[in-house]
């Protein structure tokens, strides 16, 4: 299979990560949002295809799906296009930024019947994993559960420590982070 992933930040890296163990996925094409980061992760990833426009990436010869890491408020547009060009679409968390968008998303993947999906993978850090098993083999019993976001960055930067160019929606977001923890 060959598939577009967009995005050039952490999470697309980790999703990089993720694809190159999987037999028979090509990462085809490399769309971001900054022509130096995403030229620079293209090299290093051996990614012969690299551009700055989604309808290029997934106008590729063979691309059959897509990976979306891209801002939130970029993903239901995005998710539609991929749709809408006849790609499968995994977007990350979250879908949109708002109800409506969200909704006509559904819509969409349901008149395409493509695949789409939403993902995160919160539950697959380690320490959760932990805590998964130990509750799973009685070892530990949840009475109750709180989860606290804290914001002591004084800096909009993402997690390789690079200026962010769009800022994460609170809600929309970590709230997501936190439906997937439990």
């Amino acid at each position: 299979m060959r598939i577009c992933v967009a995005g050039e930040g952490a999470i697309a890296r980790r999703h990089l990560d993720g694809v190159a163990r999987i037999d028979g996925i090509e990462v085809a094409s490399l769309v971001g949002g900054n022509a130096a980061d995403t030229e620079e992760l293209a090299a290093e990833r051996g990614i012969a295809h690299w551009t700055l426009d989604l309808a290029d990436g997934l106008a590729q010869p063979g691309i059959e799906a897509a990976i979306l890491t891209t801002p939130t408020q970029l993903h239901a547009a995005q998710a539609t296009q991929v749709l809408r060009a006849g790609r499968h679409c995994l977007v990350e968390i979250p879908m949109a930024d708002n109800l409506a968008d969200a909704e006509a998303l559904v819509q969409v993947q349901e008149q395409t019947g493509l695949t789409a999906m939403v993902c995160h993978t919160r539950r697959f850090n380690p320490s959760h994993q932990w805590v998964h098993k130990r509750i799973l083999a009685g070892e530990m019993h949840l009475q109750h559960l709180v989860v606290e976001t804290f914001f002591f960055r004084r800096e909009n930067k993402n997690a390789l420590g690079k200026p962010r160019t769009w800022t994460d929606h609170l809600l929309w977001h970590h709230a997501c982070h936190t439906v997937d923890l439990f």
